[in-house]
């Protein structure tokens, strides 16, 4: 089972409001949750009162292999870019580091 990090929506009819939760990829929408890192509320879009986010704890969470929705990696973007930022600088490490191995067994093979 892999870990995501997601929206779950709450408020009412015509006055939506979203929390960032960390569930098992497998779990409804809005079914148990095992953190809660943030909240969105899109009524109040222009203020800064509208996203609040658990930089620390986001970034804990990815770290340890939980992924992002796209709507997720959108507003985590907006309130706590660094964390994205520090994000895909891991990866894009990984990947040089095994594109340079396979570089290295190749030439070791051809030798």
């Amino acid at each position: 089972m892999g870990l995501k990090i997601r929206l779950r929506k709450q408020g009412r009819k015509n006055s939506p409001f979203y929390r960032l939760v960390l569930v098992e990829s497998l779990s409804k929408r809005d079914g148990q949750y095992i953190e809660m890192l943030g909240w969105y509320n899109p009524v109040l879009e222009n203020s800064e009162d509208s996203l609040s986010i658990k930089a620390d704890r986001v970034e804990y969470w990815l770290d340890n292999g939980a992924e992002l929705s796209d709507n997720a990696r959108s507003l985590v973007k907006r309130g706590a870019p660094d964390v994205i930022r520090r994000n895909t600088e891991k990866a894009v490490a990984k990947k040089t580091k095994m594109a340079a191995k396979r570089r290295a067994r190749r030439k070791a093979v051809a030798a």
